[in-house]
């Protein structure tokens, strides 16, 4: 059972500004939030400069207040950041390396500690995929005998993949081949929002969440 609100947005390229604004809106308010101190995990984009900016000035437009960089890679401030925020946002890049980073930075405890006291997490992209259960790489894209699932936070009680739907969640689908039968992932298209309540009651905002689950015979089927 989840012990704090997450918010799991798609984004993705081209993504409509300020939509994403009244998501990120929407997101604050649910957390019961004025003008919340952010701490901003960057991990899968290597701390991108740009990426921060850009995020900041949207958080900041949909109600937070301050919004710090909790670095991971080149010098970690994450552990001094992180427990003086009112939320945690993680931002979008790459999963694998995403939690990799995470891992080398010993930040992952410090995070569960966080979701265990009720700090609200957001995640945008790659940043909501790290925030659920499972994600899956492959050690040569060309040789599925080579595709790996591999653990992420597991602070939403799911698995999910972002605005894939023009790839009609190919990979999403392969990471649910390697799970066991009836287990659900759910694909949130570029304009949607999943919710997950502290309950693990799921609500879509936005736009669609398609919802598949894998069967016995290692297929996934659409629910």
């Amino acid at each position: 059972m989840s012990k704090s609100i997450i918010h799991l947005l798609a984004g993705g390229p081209g993504s409509d500004q300020s939509h994403v604004i009244g998501l990120l809106r929407e997101a604050l308010a649910a957390s019961r939030l004025v003008a919340p101190r952010i701490a901003y995990l960057g991990a899968a984009s290597g701390d991108d400069a740009g990426f921060f900016r850009w995020l900041s000035v949207l958080l900041r437009k949909a109600g937070a207040g301050e919004v710090r960089l909790a670095q991971t890679c080149t010098r970690n401030t994450a552990i001094k950041v992180l427990p003086q925020a009112d939320a945690i946002f993680v931002s979008g890049g790459d999963v694998e390396a995403g939690m990799r980073v995470l891992g080398t930075a010993c930040v992952i405890p410090l995070l569960r500690k966080q979701f265990e006291a009720g700090v609200p997490f957001i995640g945008l992209s790659a940043g909501s995929i790290m925030l659920g259960n499972k994600w899956i790489a492959w050690d040569d894209s060309a040789n599925d005998a080579t595709a790996r699932p591999f653990d992420c936070l597991g602070l939403a009680p799911l698995v999910c993949d972002t605005h894939a739907e023009d790839d009609d969640w190919s990979e999403l689908h392969a990471v649910l081949r390697h799970l066991d039968a009836g287990t659900r992932g759910y694909g949130i298209t570029a304009p949607a929002m999943l919710r997950v309540h502290p309950d693990g009651r799921l609500e879509t905002l936005g736009g669609e969440v398609v919802c598949f689950e894998a069967t016995k015979a290692k297929h996934v089927v659409r629910r």
